[in-house]
């Protein structure tokens, strides 16, 4: 086996996914498409002078639309079709947040335009169990992210990219194997003009072999060099340097809708392929999101906008579309959405994790954090905070607002009620057992909010305990009970 080996990993529909992956479409029934115009047969069109199909997707297949028809006879068959003209610049995007998604498989990750990548994964398959294992996790990834996909490796990118293209799901491990595969391949797998493809079929150049059995100095006057150059790199005669890609600082993907969409509901869908796309990135990098944003756009201004804070990094797609499911839940659209995009913010450092077999202090602390970025989703933000003690006496005043977790537990001797009543609440002292007690405070008279008062642990009548006080005002009035807490 070759040390060095390259993944090509060929996207034959992605003019066609660009649009489709916002929706699940494939998967809808017809009966379903009847109420939902997001759901009606699709079609990428080609732009020469007459418009035709380029790529229609299954609910335009099934009424008898083919790649290569006119639109108009398309319009024919199905009065109710979506024709999106193909846009390079959205497929050019997809391949730059796809390729963000494979560097948690390796480092060296190179585009392969218009619709490839190619991964170099000699030196990671030990990590990932062998091939096998590897292509499946691909293979899954890739299809939970919405794209269909052709895999092949070889030891070159240039005889991968071939393989791959050919729709030849072959794993080529030796030179030896890869040049007798390569030889089997159509003359028109070279990436040259139309014309000079042509010119191949002509003289009878139907194989790669016919091409490589010709005087390679009379097939380089008549064909160029660069034909020679691109047959000795898919066989490693040549070196074969590719640009690795280089992420940038922060993540960011959008989808862009078929046609726009009224409710949330149906963008819940991409939108779990964007957060798959960001958790692929963020392992990559070993770094957890803190703050992502994600954007609405509607046909016309503003966009609408929502921030999701994470109290601890995290790269859980999960838990992502949890947060902002319950987001999504409670807003209300100012128009259909035509198209949203996920961005990371802000990220920190994951350390890697070891997995107990029972639970832990740290788990424990996930989960907390995980449920009040779960509350503040669903209640904002305000809504959910924490409690810290202060240097008071007061126990209306002992305490402030701060973020949850921000502080460690402080230690406390005296006995206190797991609930404070906003407000004390009068009782009568008569039907009191007393538990524990006197508690002299007073504390307040710099500030104008004196207090004078004894604090007891006391027992009600139902069993239930509370944390009662008595005002002594020092004017030799009655004396006035009310309870301050609550035990739990």
């Amino acid at each position: 086996m070759a040390s060095v080996l390259w993944l090509a990993l060929h996207l034959p529909r992605l003019p066609l996914e660009v649009f489709q992956r916002g929706l699940g479409q494939d998967t809808i029934t017809e009966s379903a498409a009847a109420n939902d115009p997001s759901l009606l047969p699709l079609v990428v069109t080609a732009a020469p002078s007459v418009p035709r199909v380029l790529l229609p997707d299954a609910p335009a297949h099934r009424c008898g639309i083919q790649p290569g028809m006119t639109l108009s006879a398309a319009y024919a068959l199905a009065p109710d079709l979506v024709a999106r003209p193909r846009d390079l610049a959205l497929e050019t995007a997809a391949l730059e947040s796809l390729a963000l998604w494979a560097e948690q498989f390796t480092p060296a990750v190179s585009l392969a335009p218009p619709d490839a990548l190619l991964l170099e994964i000699g030196g990671c398959l030990r990590l990932f169990d062998g091939l096998e294992a590897l292509l499946a996790r691909v293979r899954q990834g890739l299809a939970q992210l919405g794209f269909d996909v052709s895999l092949a490796s070889a030891p070159t990118p240039t005889g991968a990219l071939m393989l791959a293209r050919n729709g030849l799901e072959l794993h080529v491990t030796d030179f030896v194997a890869l040049s007798r595969r390569l030889g089997q391949l159509p003359a028109g797998s070279l990436e040259t003009s139309a014309a000079i493809t042509e010119s191949l079929l002509r003289l009878g150049l139907r194989t790669l072999d016919d091409c490589l059995r010709l005087p390679r100095d009379g097939f380089a006057r008549r064909f160029g060099q660069e034909l020679v150059d691109q047959l000795d790199r898919a066989l490693g005669r040549l070196p074969d340097p590719r640009v690795p890609h280089v992420p940038p600082a922060r993540f960011a993907s959008r989808l862009v809708l078929p046609v726009p969409v009224p409710n949330t509901d149906q963008i819940l869908f991409g939108a779990r392929r964007l957060a798959t796309e960001l958790a692929g990135f963020l392992t990559g990098r070993g770094a957890g999101a803190t703050q992502l944003l994600f954007l609405l756009e509607h046909e016309a201004p503003p966009v609408t906008r929502i921030v999701l804070e994470l109290s601890m990094p995290n790269r859980d797609a999960a838990h992502f579309m949890v947060l902002l499911r319950e987001r999504l839940a409670r807003l209300e659209l100012p128009g259909p959405v035509e198209a949203f995009s996920l961005h990371c913010t802000q990220t920190m450092q994951l350390a890697p994790r070891n997995f107990s077999l029972f639970a832990t202090r740290e788990t424990a602390t996930e989960h907390r954090a995980e449920l009040v970025e779960r509350l503040r989703a669903r209640l904002g933000r305000q809504a959910v905070q924490g409690l810290v003690l202060v240097p008071e006496h007061r126990p209306e005043l002992a305490f402030r607002e701060a973020e949850p977790g921000s502080a460690a537990p402080v230690p406390c001797d005296a006995l206190r009620p797991f609930w404070l009543l906003a407000t004390p609440r009068p009782i009568a002292a008569g039907g009191l057992e007393f538990l524990a007690g006197p508690e002299r405070i007073e504390s307040g008279w710099w500030d104008g909010n004196d207090v004078r008062r004894d604090y007891y642990v006391a027992a009600q009548q139902d069993g239930s305990r509370v944390w009662v006080y008595c005002h002594r005002d020092g004017t030799g009035e009655p004396e006035r009970w009310f309870v301050h807490g609550l035990f739990g």
